[in-house]
């Protein structure tokens, strides 16, 4: 909790610093405050905050006096304090020079403060130098623990020299106040020169010789409304005058603070103006202080630049001369700065042989005074060639935060160019680098983008460069991507390019691709691709040989049987016999090919044996059931098989062989084993199909019970039964009325049914062909055949059964008078005789 509360009190502490910046000052309607970050002025009175323009997000940085910081001076003090402010701000942000600070908003009063905006800004050099006073604490991490290199400050001094030349030949102006608070240090590691706030500008007519009117210093007034004496030219107090060479002497005594320890003056007077009287007489007589800790190179042109007589003191264009400024840093520090003014043949020679030298450099200066310049030259397209292997070099020596805000942004313009094309070449040789550095999304967004184009490019090395770097960050790469984009590209290039290498860097690459692949996309895309590719030269084919082979054994991916036994292996035999393969070549196809045959052979044979199993142990049941009832028809043994009927025996057609035997009997066996390739579901499977057979072969027959004698239930009349019933009465009636009216003559014997013996005719038989129609014929006839008529009859079980041609051909009545008195009623026919009765 109290790194919590720590947090919570150091964010709250800086939110309400922010919030009091600037309150109500006009310079706030434009600028956003972002962070407090150095100091500079008179006192380290301006306060630097860095922050950025609201319309265009540019980083700028905002200098503001806080007005309560005077509260305690005097009220004159105070207001020429102000006023001395504000004429040293409006005067620099009238001169426009590389080597002075650039003013982007002019100054700005409110009630409470003082603020204008410039350039970015690092620090002061007295904050570099260890003059912390209204910096924030604890320091930026950027400025803990700084420390200028030796190029840095040669060049500086440098700039500032070049600077000072400008002032006083072109400008006309005294700036006499040359100290580390008016130097401030912007973010690309320049030194500008600021705080004219005691400058003097020339008073005569342009053709005239400049004067700048001598202005005495004043003990009484407040120390820094005034000239820091310990930076003042010794003349001020000997002769009362000054010129340009003061500001050359004060550029010497800013050479001693930046060497000596701790970044002290030579010495510190404060306001004694005769103290300073003193030390300007010690000058006068040759006795300088110890110049030990400048270095020797340089140490005789310091103790030039101090000597007490203005007209002894070197030209300010003479400080290029010097052997202490023959460095190649600084030479290269101040080619990139005039670079503008060169053509693009002089640029290419700098930029070739910038590499050696930024080697050389610290990281520090590479990134803030070099890389700006190279960057500026991304929009020249000839040149990139030249400048980009230079901010990759840079970029070598980069961690992440500096690679993605100061490099990055830049690169993502220059990766859309594809013209020249030594610019993709560039990217490719340093991929690794790339990718590195670059985070994941940016990879996305922009680099493969530009493999794209580079895949799709007709240089050659470009192409098999980018072929052999794809592999590198395959992980970044989502599937849609490699699936729809990256793919159908490197298929297409590996058909359609006339180049041999190129088509094996295809196969290269997409084998080491597949491991960032699934199953079915191999199978899908990668391997009936394989088939189409026209080459077959020997290298070509072992390239397709190695897809085949990762595929195969990887043990995230295989193929299937059914690929291999219809689509790879008819492809790859023909490649065996290949005139331009060696026998290792083709002892590696022709292995391959026998491997794959074997995997099917496995496969294949395992998925039948179980099949078989399974169709074994279902005929073992039907033919358990089968034996219950006995084989309807017996088998006929077979003739003698031919010699055709012999090669097929074995071949599974038995069935359909004309004379082959019926196959025996197979008795219940148990399930085949099954090899270990069997997954545990098939085990667990097969193990209860088994248990089901012997359960059904322990269980007893089926009986079904008895049936109950019920009452039967009423059912619907059977209309045919009842008209053959009908018809039967109606032919009874006729032939009892007939009877009836036959003559007396007749027999009396009657035909009875309860007869054991069949019953006969006794006399006549009734003629419908004799003359007097309804006569009987007293002549024994032949008698008629009724026998079609007895199937119409119905069946009594009880009681025999007579056919029609058994009745009495004689002219006896069908049926006895005193049968028909003592009728006894029908016997009810049963259910099955219904049933047999209507067939």
């Amino acid at each position: 909790m109290d790194v919590f509360n720590k947090l919570y009190s150091s964010v709250s502490s800086t939110v309400s610093q922010l919030q009091g910046v600037l309150p109500g000052n006009p310079v706030t309607r434009e600028f956003e405050v972002v962070e407090h970050i150095a100091s500079a002025g008179p006192g380290l009175l301006w306060k630097i905050y860095r922050g950025y323009k609201k319309s265009t997000r540019q980083e700028v940085a905002i200098f503001e006096l806080e007005k309560r910081q005077l509260e305690r001076w005097q009220k004159d003090d105070r207001e020429v304090m102000l006023e001395t402010l504000k004429r040293g701000i409006s005067q620099l942000t009238k001169i426009r020079h590389p080597q002075v600070l650039t003013v982007q908003h002019p100054l700005e009063e409110s009630r409470d403060s003082l603020a204008f905006a410039t350039e970015p800004v690092f620090a002061s050099l007295a904050n570099v130098l260890g003059h912390n006073h209204n910096v924030p604490q604890p320091l930026p991490s950027a400025l803990a623990g700084f420390k200028l290199f030796d190029v840095e400050i040669k060049y500086g001094i440098m700039q500032l020299a070049e600077g000072l030349a400008f002032l006083h030949s072109d400008v006309k102006l005294l700036h006499r106040n040359f100290c580390p608070e008016s130097i401030i240090v912007n973010q690309q590691g320049a030194w500008k020169i600021f705080g004219f706030d005691f400058c003097i500008l020339n008073q005569t007519p342009h053709e005239a010789k400049p004067f700048w009117p001598y202005q005495e210093y004043n003990s009484t007034w407040h120390v820094l409304t005034q000239p820091m004496l310990e930076y003042t030219a010794p003349e001020n107090a000997l002769i009362s005058s000054h010129s340009p060479a003061s500001d050359i002497f004060s550029l010497g005594m800013l050479i001693y603070s930046i060497y000596s320890v701790g970044g002290k003056p030579m010495k510190t007077f404060g306001k004694d103006w005769g103290a300073f009287r003193r030390f300007a007489g010690e000058l006068k007589q040759g006795r300088y202080p110890s110049l030990s800790h400048i270095p020797d190179t340089f140490v005789e042109y310091v103790r030039l630049m101090l000597n007490a007589t203005p007209e002894m003191r070197p030209e300010i264009h003479d400080m290029s001369k010097v052997v202490h400024f023959d460095d190649v840093g600084v030479k290269t520090l101040s080619y990139l700065d005039a670079l503008f003014q060169w053509d693009n043949l002089q640029k290419s020679k700098f930029y070739k042989g910038l590499p050696q030298i930024l080697s050389k450099l610290p990281h520090r200066i590479n990134m803030q005074r070099i890389m700006p310049c190279l960057i500026k030259e991304f929009i020249n397209a000839p040149m990139v060639p030249f400048v980009l292997p230079n901010v990759l070099l840079i970029a070598e020596n980069c961690n992440d935060k500096e690679f993605k805000r100061h490099i990055l942004p830049p690169l993502k313009a220059v990766m859309k160019i594809q013209e020249p094309i030594q610019i993709l070449l560039i990217f490719l040789q340093k991929m690794d680098l790339l990718l590195k550095l670059t985070p994941a999304d940016d990879v996305k967004t922009d680099v493969l983008p530009m493999l794209y184009r580079a895949l799709e490019s007709d240089a050659q090395q470009i192409q098999e460069l980018c072929l052999s770097v794809l592999p590198t960050f395959a992980s970044l790469v989502d599937y849609p991507a490699m699936k729809n984009a990256l793919l159908p590209r490197i298929k297409k290039l590996c058909i359609g390019t006339p180049y041999m290498s190129v088509r094996v860097n295809c196969l290269l690459c997409i084998g080491r691709l597949l491991e960032h692949l699934d199953k079915w996309l191999v199978l899908d895309e990668i391997i009936p691709f394989l088939a189409q590719i026209p080459s077959r030269e020997p290298a070509v084919l072992m390239g397709i040989l190695g897809i085949y082979k990762l595929a195969l054994t990887h043990n995230k991916l295989g193929i299937t049987k059914d690929v291999m036994a219809t689509k790879v292996i008819p492809f790859l035999v023909p490649l065996c016999i290949e005139n331009g393969l060696s026998l290792s070549q083709f002892n590696a196809l022709i292995s391959l090919v026998k491997e794959m045959i074997e995997r099917v052979e496995q496969e294949h044979r395992t998925k039948l044996e179980q099949l078989n199993s399974i169709q074994q142990e279902s005929k073992a049941l039907d033919i358990n059931y089968a034996n219950a009832s006995g084989p309807l028809v017996a088998s006929v043994p077979s003739s003698n098989n031919s010699e055709m009927d012999k090669m097929f025996a074995n071949l599974g057609l038995d069935t359909y062989l004309t004379n082959s035997p019926a196959p025996d009997v197979v008795s219940p066996t148990p399930a085949v084993e099954v090899k270990a390739s069997l997954s545990l579901e098939q085990k667990q499977r097969m193990a209860k199909q088994q248990e089901q057979a012997m359960r059904l072969q322990r269980q007893q027959a089926i009986i079904p019970p008895a049936p109950v004698a019920t009452a039967a239930p009423a059912k619907p009349k059977d209309l045919t039964s009842t008209l053959m019933e009908a018809n039967l009465s109606q032919m009874k009636n006729v032939v009892s009325t007939r009877g009836n009216a036959i003559n007396n003559n007749t027999s009396t014997t009657a035909w009875s049914p309860t007869t054991a013996a069949a019953p006969t005719w006794n006399s006549a038989v009734w003629s419908p062909t004799s003359g007097n129609a309804g006569q009987w014929n007293n002549n024994k006839a032949t008698p008629a055949n009724w026998t079609a008529l007895d199937s119409l009859l119905p069946q009594n079980k009880s009681s025999g059964k007579m056919s029609l041609n058994q009745m009495p051909t004689t002219n006896q009545p069908l049926l006895n008078p005193s049968q028909n008195q003592s009728k006894q009623p029908a016997n009810q026919l049963s259910t099955q005789e219904i049933m047999d009765f209507l067939g």
